[in-house]
């Protein structure tokens, strides 16, 4: 199995911009498509964005669409997460996973989990 850290959270104000990353280890990262989900208080866990085994193929939530952009380096094993425009609303745990199958959005399909990154946009 693939163990993975997500790193880069913090506060921020809106209109702001973080990039998080997600550092994969264990099982060849390339064999997976990997996805980041967020998690509010209250909310149940929403898909943001998610990128193929090649990094070819990336696509998002509607909500971060046009904002947010996924990238992958399977040579460093990391996927990354840049957030431009952060909004208030885009406060949440931000979560890594990793899935065998490609383009999905459902949290179900996902096997395997990193622990989260706390991103707090400011008004």
């Amino acid at each position: 199995q693939v163990q993975l850290v997500e790193s880069g959270g913090g506060l921020v104000q809106a209109g702001g911009s973080l990039r998080l990353s997600c550092a994969a280890s264990g099982r060849p990262f390339s064999m997976y498509n990997i996805g980041w989900f967020r998690q509010a208080p209250g909310k149940e866990r929403e898909f943001v964005s998610g990128i193929s085994q090649t990094g070819h193929l990336p696509y998002y939530g509607d909500s971060v669409q046009g904002r947010f952009t996924i990238s992958r380096d399977n040579y460093k094993n990391s996927v990354y997460l840049q957030m431009n425009s952060l909004k208030p609303e885009d406060t949440a745990v931000y979560y890594c996973a990793a899935s065998y199958w490609e383009g999905e959005m459902e949290v179900s399909k996902y096997d395997f989990w990193g622990r989260g990154t706390q991103v707090t946009v400011s008004s």
